[in-house]
């Protein structure tokens, strides 16, 4: 673990010194991948390197997810450095955005995700003294993974929870007064909800902070206030993808991430045009890591939506880029109904704007040329008809809302699957 005194003096540089710090980390990756690399060696090809200022970065091809995919029988990343033997970690993304993807990483490379999950543990204000539980799977897919492994480098008492029911995971937190919680949004609500049916309050519990990632739910203001008021806890959002590495951390008390500019570089583009946009407009998120050579991302596509500044300093010490919204959504669950632009996200922010909501669920439909939605939420007919107002009022949308008994929906461990694509013959559920 790279010592607290390097992070510090990344964040306190000014931005000019910054992009002057990651050119010099670009060219040493380029570098040290190039030429055997075979996929990027081949995407380059012919382009002037190295790079001599950050802005010739944009020269570069971006890449997609579906590049990486490639045609490899194992299912492995096309983007891979070195032959097989030389990895030692294995995991698979989630298979929400399209075909699975395995991704290994060498020792070197995941003491490089555990390094870069420093900057959110920093963030989150954890220390040895901390007990944290992991509440996901402990499968292929990356998860909390790397945090469980940032966690013991910090000295904190980890408690891996894999395979436990909702109740087991309460009795646990209990048992070994656990002060921080590792979960989706999702789950943090849901483990809640467990608490209330049998009478437990979540408030008297030893827990107060809660780190999420996996949905945007942790820069949803009426979101996280949920979870806070139902846990008596400060949330924090986080933000990472297999293919990418941990690239964003929160604040607590407020929503929004920050980009980690230490170890990303990150652009932000118009998904139709790819040209760049400015601060404070819509757009697709672009990220380039900058230490993980095993696997390198140069100019990824993220598919997610943001709005990003750099204007100033928002926490008055570090130059990183802020994504005041977090993740709006993903490019290709974006609606557009009757004229209006519309994400889930919003739909889920004025949802749970209305105390004691349960699930709820979101589907798409095309009606002729034009996306329809619907709403279904676990509330009484009176309060559907004050969430269908509600969604008026602030989407300029009229938009259907059934109401349905409690336990009606699926509960979720992992990333909720609320949002229901049925605008094409295949059926999706990111």
């Amino acid at each position: 673990m790279k010592p607290d005194a390097d992070r510090e003096k990344i964040r306190s540089l000014s931005r000019p010194a910054l992009e002057v710090y990651q050119l010099e980390r670009l060219n040493h990756l380029l570098e040290e991948v190039l030429p055997q690399n075979e996929f990027y060696t081949k995407k380059l090809s012919g382009l002037k390197l190295p790079i001599e200022q950050i802005a010739n970065l944009a020269t570069l091809p971006f890449t997609t997810k579906d590049e990486l995919v490639g045609d490899d029988p194992h299912g492995y990343a096309a983007n891979r450095t070195f032959q097989i033997e030389q990895y030692t970690r294995f995991h698979q993304t989630s298979g929400t955005q399209g075909q699975p993807l395995i991704v290994l990483d060498t020792p070197e490379d995941w003491n490089w995700w555990t390094d870069a999950w420093q900057y959110v543990l920093d963030a989150a204000e954890i220390n040895s003294n901390d007990r944290c539980l992991l509440a996901f799977s402990f499968g292929p897919f990356i998860g909390f993974w790397s945090a469980f492994d940032a966690l013991i480098d910090r000295g904190c008492l980890t408690i891996p929870s894999g395979g436990l029911s909702s109740l087991a995971r309460l009795d646990r937190i209990s048992t070994v007064a656990a002060t921080c919680l590792f979960c989706t949004p999702t789950y943090a609500l849901r483990l809640a909800e467990v608490a209330k049916e049998r009478n437990q309050d979540l408030r008297r519990s030893t827990i107060r902070k809660i780190v999420v990632a996996g949905e945007p739910g942790g820069s949803l203001e009426s979101v996280r206030q949920q979870i806070e008021t139902e846990w008596d806890a400060q949330v924090l959002d986080h933000a990472g993808a297999t293919e990418i590495g941990p690239w964003g951390f929160g604040q607590l008390n407020a929503p929004g991430l920050y980009v980690n500019e230490a170890e990303f570089i990150v652009e932000c583009i118009n998904p139709e045009t790819t040209e760049s946009v400015g601060e404070n407009e819509t757009g697709e998120l672009v990220l380039t890591s900058l230490g993980r050579i095993g696997h390198p991302i140069l100019r990824y596509r993220t598919g997610d939506l943001v709005r990003y500044t750099t204007a100033k300093k928002r926490t008055g010490e570090t130059p990183f880029v802020y994504l005041a919204d977090g993740i709006l959504g993903r490019v290709d669950q974006m609606l557009i109904i009757r004229g209006v632009n519309i994400l889930p996200s919003a739909v889920e922010q004025i949802i749970r704007e209305f105390v004691g909501t349960g699930e709820f669920r979101l589907t798409a439909k095309r009606i002729g040329a034009m996306d329809e939605l619907m709403v279904e939420v676990e509330v009484d007919e009176n309060r559907a008809v004050e969430i269908s107002e509600q969604l008026q009022i602030k989407l300029g949308l009229r938009v259907d809302v059934k109401d349905l008994p409690s336990q009606t929906l699926p509960r979720f461990e992992g990333k909720a699957k609320r949002f229901v694509d049925l605008r094409s013959s295949k059926k999706a559920c990111p």
